[in-house]
C-alpha cells in the first residue's frame, strides 16, 4: 500500500519531534555531565540548529537514494541510465 503525500508529512513531522525531543534531553542530561553549563533557551537553540542540520542531511540523503533507484529502474527497463 502506497503511502499518501499527508501519511509521509506526518511521518516526518513526528520523526522530526521525537528527534528534538531526544536531542534536547541529551543535552540537558549530558552538557553538564561534560562541564558545560548553559541555559534552557540555549538548549532550545543548539537542539533547534541539531534539528535544522538533521532534517537538511536527511533531505539531501533521501533525494540521493531515489535518484540512484531510479537510475537503477531506468537501466534494468531497458534506458540507458
Amino acid at each position: 500500500m502506497k503511502q499518501s503525500r499527508l501519511g509521509s508529512f506526518y511521518e516526518a513531522l513526528i520523526n522530526v519531534l521525537i528527534g528534538f525531543g531526544i536531542g534536547l534531553a541529551s543535552q540537558i542530561l549530558v552538557f553538564p555531565m561534560v562541564g558545560i553549563e548553559v541555559s534552557l533557551s540555549t538548549n532550545l537553540e543548539v537542539a533547534a540548529w541539531f534539528t535544522v542540520i538533521s532534517i537538511a542531511r536527511s533531505y539531501v540523503i533521501r533525494r540521493w537514494f531515489n535518484d540512484r533507484l531510479h537510475r537503477a529502474a531506468h537501466r534494468m527497463a531497458g534506458g540507458e541510465g
